[in-house]
């Protein structure tokens, strides 16, 4: 893995890199429009952070939003934007590009090859589940460790942080048919059957 910082993301879709097609590539059932996509996704991460911050609050009795150790947790979370990027780059084997898009609330790597659903499910949650729930549960366990609400903060935020990842899981869990393989094409992601398994089914 080879990864590339291409610093701010100028909203040139067709910039982005490009795995040629596959012979009889789908398209994913997913928003095309890079605007529309970073509005709903920052819509449904608001949602996702106030459902968390009412469970936190409901069984963590020690648990205070402006309470320093939470503070600590919420500056942390945006401490681990790049690093939660490096951990998708790393289930990469090939040339990953990173880019930034702070004025939309979002950062994404991409690249080229092509995965299999189950390695593009955990290359999409592996960061989710480093920063956002093991922390979160860790903390939640252990309310009476004093790092319990940085643990907890963290991790909420950086669980409804990843909301872009889980549209991604959700997209290939509920599309790509058994053995089939996907790859990324600008914003969107394509699956595909190969061949073998084509000629397997016939």
């Amino acid at each position: 893995m080879k990864l590339q910082y291409k610093k701010e993301f100028n909203g040139d879709l067709d910039s982005l890199p490009k795995h040629p097609h596959e012979p009889g590539a789908v398209k994913f059932k997913e928003i095309d429009d890079f605007n529309k996509l970073s509005l709903y996704m920052n819509i449904l991460a608001f949602v996702i952070l106030v459902v968390l911050f009412i469970i936190d609050i409901a069984l963590c009795k020690n648990f205070e939003l402006t309470s320093i150790p939470s503070l600590i947790g919420f500056v942390l979370s945006f401490v681990v934007l790049l690093p939660h990027e490096f951990l998708h780059a790393i289930c990469f084997k090939e040339d990953v590009e990173l880019y930034t898009a702070f004025d939309k609330g979002m950062l994404f790597v991409t690249g080229t090859e092509t995965f299999s659903k189950s390695r593009f499910v955990f290359m999409s949650l592996l960061p989710n589940i480093v920063f956002g729930f093991i922390p979160w549960i860790f903390g939640l366990l252990f309310q009476d460790w004093m790092i319990a609400p940085t643990l907890i903060s963290l991790g909420t935020l950086a669980i409804a942080q990843g909301v872009g990842d889980y549209y991604n899981v959700f997209n290939a869990i509920t599309q790509m048919p058994k053995g089939a393989r996907c790859y990324l094409y600008g914003m969107n992601t394509y699956w595909y059957m190969p061949i073998s398994n084509h000629s397997n089914l016939n």
